[in-house]
């Protein structure tokens, strides 16, 4: 491919639609799919803006809802399913397999960037498909919540916390423990809180994202099936 794409599009798999934006720039190296934090989806500014950067590095990204427009619907009236993680994983598998399918994600190295609970369904999904994640990050994620998978993450890790976010830092650095069979590194960015809003903060994290998954993504020329 040898100029940027930009697509609004549609994954769907056994029954479900859920929506997306996917770009892609030119030759690039890697795919990056963003679980979101609860009661956020692709329209989160937050993960735009660090989406935008890993574009201009080379990376491309998939900014995903993975809840259907119902389920958002169910969910901002009783808040049921943004702790589900286990479903949210399920959902961050299936959109997996259709990247993996699609012409401009087939043959690129596959990561994952969560957010908050959207972190842990990524460290969930990335336990159980280690042959085809080669990295994830994590920012101000809740890795506790993926307590029972945590032994099995073999994909490098980095997890970005605010120095102000102490519980979520505590949080990471009692999941670091767990976390044994893949590199992992926790880097905790001065002055921010949990959705690091402070000036200045969300773009380190960009750059510590970019960073890691230019290290660790790389061109498949063989992909992996996976049906879910």
């Amino acid at each position: 491919m040898d100029k940027d794409q930009f697509e609004s599009v549609k994954v769907e798999r056994s029954g479900i639609i859920l929506h997306g934006f996917l770009e892609c720039p030119a030759q690039a190296r890697g795919m990056v799919l963003f679980a979101h934090g609860s009661g956020s989806g692709r329209m989160s500014p937050r993960n735009q803006r660090v989406a935008r950067y890993l574009n201009e590095r080379g990376l491309a990204t998939l900014l995903l809802d993975l809840l259907t427009d119902d389920e958002e619907d169910l969910d901002h009236k009783t808040g049921e399913l943004r702790f589900n993680i286990g479903f949210l994983a399920r959902r961050l598998l299936l959109a997996t397999d259709w990247i993996q399918h699609h012409p401009l994600g087939q043959n690129l190295g596959l990561g994952y960037f969560g957010a908050s609970t959207g972190a842990a369904a990524a460290l969930v999904a990335a336990a159980i498909q280690p042959e085809v994640i080669q990295a994830v990050v994590s920012r101000g994620g809740r890795p506790d919540l993926a307590a029972p998978y945590l032994e099995s993450v073999r994909s490098p890790t980095l997890l970005i916390v605010g120095s102000l976010d102490h519980p979520v830092v505590d949080m990471n650095r009692e999941a670091m423990e767990h976390m044994k069979k893949a590199p992992c590194t926790m880097e905790i960015v001065p002055g921010a809180t949990h959705l690091f809003e402070e000036p200045g903060t969300l773009a380190r994290v960009a750059e510590l994202s970019a960073e890691w998954f230019t290290q660790y993504l790389h061109r498949r020329h063989d992909a992996v099936s996976h049906h879910v």
